[in-house]
């Protein structure tokens, strides 16, 4: 048996170490206490690992990895004697300066591990530490040890799937939440209750990639505004540590995984809003984090003269096709789901991911293909954000490989908003997204489909039919920022009110809204706190604020319980009928003797589907025998979205069938007569079986 003592190692001070092994990448902590470091660049002429004790501005020790250290790119080291609780590392690359040619080495500057598993810096939200130094983000190693007990991704059928958007600080952080750990995961795990019952099976975390809520921190009106969102990632392979409850105790992974396994005791899958398409270091004046410093021309698109090209909107864009850039994407995405047992991702501008080192799209981009065919990612939900800054808009044209991935349907979105608002021209269009949008995704493609009328970026959907105009002032952006195209009606008053007819009209639009969501063929998407009326006060762009614009008031629910009860029935009833969320769409007859999907008029099967219009249904027929339930069943939804009442004649069924109502937004009851009356801008739902 060779012993450590036999290893041929140098020494520095009380550690010793020897050459390392190149793969994993990152610092990963070995089964006889030592340290592997390995990383990777190409261009560097020299690279020395720095520790530091936590918290401490100067390093105790550097290690200059040996020239025969260097294996190809690779630098990696094995180190004995570090006590891995109390030690932060980074590096420094010597190099050429050459800015003109995208060469940026500085020895003078310690750089954050791209592969980091912990960043120390900022483990208490909000809280600044070592303001006058010049590196904040330092890599901590992680013992990966965690008790899953047989937990392991859900893998739920996407088709079942009723998705939650969230932001974990947001979700929580309101004393009327009444958590212990308010703003936290530990926060959100009391919340798992909450969701289960309202019948979220999917929760899309908004990004708790490390990120520095610092950046771009400034005052308006005696308040501060952060990076809230965090957009904006320091490190891809660290859990936010300011989101945890137990960072400042390093527990941070612990905490996120230990919500994870009881989201999956729950029935409740987790995916994570990734951001691979542009980091925090920002254009030619950001900040030296990591990547900028330790191969500049790997990482980022760069012009021919070493500026940053900027498909991103946020300063810089990733290299995401370089075959360096791509690997390291597809160990992030690996390392989430072994380590972390995460059910999927959601890609945040996903179009750039498509672009060559040019920034020109590419036909068959490799990194998608690959994260489509991934061995380990391959039971994982692949949700692309069809767009990005630079005008690449692939809503319907995005790279699917075999529908292994699903797109945010935006044209959904626009689709629904406009019609309730009375925009009859997009009646023949309404009915495709209903359908399924087999225009964009084929015949039975619509599991590729995320349907949603809100989402954190705009309003939600109180202030959706609260506002005509954005009210972003608090922003200190001049009301400038945010999107100006939203599809939005006030319902007769700009803002909050007292009227109780403009109360009820609103609310009645919000039903209707999540009616027709939670009845279209694809996978729903429900902002968090839609459910009960949550409001931004007329903000669509709160990506700064850490304040009540934000967070979700709680007292809302109990305000607000009739909107609740609806989705949550809307959820329930959706889940108890497979033929609207599963099936063919081509309008063929199935067992029941009926098209599963049809469309009517006010006048059953007497509909122009080609014709604007602004009251319609649809018919679903769900064949018992084929969905594996005892008895078949038929589901009539009728939506008027004109400012007059209107009567719709409801389709004749075979004998002994008897329709009966389930839900309406409002209106005047069913009396059994074969017709039903919508009053104005209304919505029921009615079944038969």
């Amino acid at each position: 048996m060779l012993l450590i003592d036999d290893i041929p190692t140098n020494k520095i001070g009380p550690l010793r170490y020897r050459a390392g092994k190149v793969f994993p990448f990152g610092a990963t902590l070995r089964e006889d206490d030592s340290v592997n470091f390995s990383v990777y660049s190409k261009e560097a002429t020299g690279c020395t690992l720095v520790l530091f004790h936590h918290g401490q501005k100067k390093p105790w020790i550097k290690i200059p990895f040996p020239e025969e250290y260097r294996i190809g790119n690779v630098y990696t080291m094995l180190v004995y004697g570090i006590n891995v609780e109390t030690t932060e590392y980074g590096y420094i690359f010597d190099g050429p300066y050459e800015p003109e040619k995208g060469l940026l080495y500085d020895k003078n500057r310690v750089l954050l591990d791209p592969y980091a598993k912990s960043i120390s810096g900022r483990t208490v939200w909000g809280k600044k530490h070592r303001e006058d130094e010049q590196f904040v983000h330092r890599g901590q190693i992680v013992d990966e040890d965690f008790t899953w007990g047989g937990d392991k991704p859900l893998e739920i059928p996407v088709e079942k799937l009723v998705i939650y958007e969230m932001h974990v600080r947001s979700f929580t952080q309101n004393k009327n939440s009444n958590v212990r750990h308010r703003g936290t995961y530990a926060g959100v795990m009391e919340k798992i209750p909450y969701l289960k019952e309202l019948g979220i099976n999917c929760v899309e975390l908004m990004p708790v990639f490390e990120f520095d809520e610092f950046e771009n921190l400034r005052e308006v009106g005696g308040k501060r505004l952060y990076n809230y969102w965090g957009y904006s990632t320091v490190g891809f392979f660290a859990p936010k540590a300011g989101y945890a409850a137990s960072a400042p105790l390093g527990m941070e992974g612990y905490e996120f995984k230990h919500m994870i396994k009881e989201f999956h005791k729950n029935g409740i899958e987790v995916v994570l809003d990734v951001v691979f398409n542009h980091t925090a270091e920002g254009n030619e004046n950001g900040p030296y984090i990591s990547y900028r410093g330790i191969d500049n021309r790997t990482y980022y698109l760069l012009t021919p003269e070493g500026y940053y090209y900027n498909f991103s909107g946020c300063g810089n864009t990733m290299n995401c096709n370089n075959p360096i850039v791509r690997h390291m994407v597809l160990d992030c995405l690996r390392y989430w789901v072994t380590a972390y047992h995460v059910d999927g991702f959601r890609f945040d501008l996903a179009s750039i991911l498509s672009r060559d080192k040019d920034g020109a799209p590419m036909m068959n981009p490799p990194l998608l293909n690959n994260i489509a065919n991934d061995v380990v990612l391959g039971k994982s939900l692949l949700i692309a954000e069809a767009w990005d800054a630079g005008g690449l808009y692939q809503v319907g044209n995005f790279h699917h490989w075999g529908e292994r991935w699903a797109e945010w349907n935006g044209k959904y979105r626009d689709c629904i908003r406009k019609f309730i608002k009375s925009g009859e021209e997009q009646a023949p269009e309404i009915i495709r997204r209903i359908s399924g949008s087999k225009d964009l995704y084929g015949e039975g493609g619509f599991e590729s489909s995320v349907n949603f009328v809100c989402c954190h970026d705009g309003f939600t959907l109180y202030d959706l039919v609260s506002y005509n105009e954005k009210h972003n002032e608090a922003n200190g952006e001049r009301n400038q920022d945010g999107c100006n195209d939203n599809d939005s009606w006030n319902c007769g008053f700009e803002g909050d009110t007292d009227n109780p007819d403009i109360l009820d009209l609103r609310f009645r639009q919000m039903k209707n809204l999540m009616t027709i969501l939670l009845t279209s063929r694809g996978m729903p998407m429900l902002l968090s706190g839609d459910e009960f009326g949550n409001t931004q006060f007329g903000n669509n762009n709160a990506y700064c604020h850490d304040d009540e614009i934000s967070w979700l008031d709680w007292s809302l629910l109990d305000k607000n319980k009739h909107l609740y009860d609806y989705v949550k029935t809307l959820i329930a009833f959706r889940k108890r009928h497979p033929v609207m969320y599963t099936g063919s769409a081509d309008g063929e007859y199935n067992g029941t003797g009926y098209p599963e999907l049809s469309f009517h008029g006010c006048r059953a099967w007497d509909i122009d589907t080609n014709s604007p219009g602004l009251a319609f249904a649809y018919m679903y027929a769900e064949d018992g025998q084929k969905y594996g339930l005892k008895k078949n069943t038929f589901i009539y939804v009728a939506v008027n979205a004109h400012w007059e009442d209107h009567d719709f004649e409801l389709p004749v069924l075979p004998e002994g069938y008897k329709w009966e109502l389930v839900l309406e937004s409002v209106g005047y009851g069913y009396d059994g007569s074969g017709r039903i009356c919508l009053k104005s801008r209304s919505t029921a739902i009615l079944k038969a079986n």
